[in-house]
């Protein structure tokens, strides 16, 4: 039953599409209709600007963060084995007809909630792939490249650094994001990703 109502609880709050919200909200904009369709802080940013992708990244990370903290705070397996939940609900939202983003700031925001609990956890599974994903992403400007290395460095670190419930969620995590950038990598490969452009 715990698992069912985590499950559930991750999924719900996972599903707030917050790109969709400070679009119509602020900019009276679906930022669905433009881009690529996606409800995540990269088509944010190329349809409203910095500004809001920034407001988005933050919001959708956050999901991940408090979520973790609030579940793992009553029953730290159960939190684990669901917070993959929190994610899922972000690429199939059900308050955006199931088509969301590629979840990649509310993983980070997960991240960071899982890796709090020491300062050598903090610093090699949240700070070093958040600077690796800003470096890569600066220097080739490709978003979705940077993304996926960040976030796998960040899984492969934390198997020796954190609990083996959490290297097994971030795991799991990080097959879903990698499933989510599949068109991304077949375009990286072909050299026709686009590149970031605000």
């Amino acid at each position: 039953m715990k698992f069912f109502i985590f499950s559930v609880l991750n999924y719900i709050v996972g599903s707030i599409p917050w790109s969709l919200v400070i679009g119509k909200v602020f900019y009276n904009t679906d930022v669905r209709k433009h881009g690529s369709g996606n409800l995540g802080a990269t088509n944010t940013g190329r349809t409203l600007g910095k500004k809001a992708a920034y407001a988005v990244a933050v919001l959708d990370a956050l999901k991940g963060f408090f979520m973790f903290l609030i579940l793992s705070a009553i029953d730290f397996k159960t939190a684990c084995l669901t917070i993959i939940f929190v994610p899922v609900g972000h690429c199939y939202p059900l308050f955006a007809n199931f088509k969301g983003g590629k979840a990649v700031a509310t993983t980070f925001g997960i991240i960071l909630a899982v890796s709090i609990s020491s300062l050598k956890s903090f610093i090699l599974v949240f700070l070093l792939p958040l600077a690796i994903w800003f470096l890569i992403s600066w220097v080739t400007e490709y978003v979705s490249l940077a993304s996926l290395i960040s976030t796998l460095i960040s899984v492969i670190v934390s198997f020796f650094v954190c609990h083996r419930y959490v290297s097994f969620a971030l795991f799991a995590i990080w097959l879903l994001v990698t499933f989510k950038h599949k068109e991304n990598i077949e375009r990286l490969i072909k050299g026709t990703e686009n590149k970031r452009n605000y």
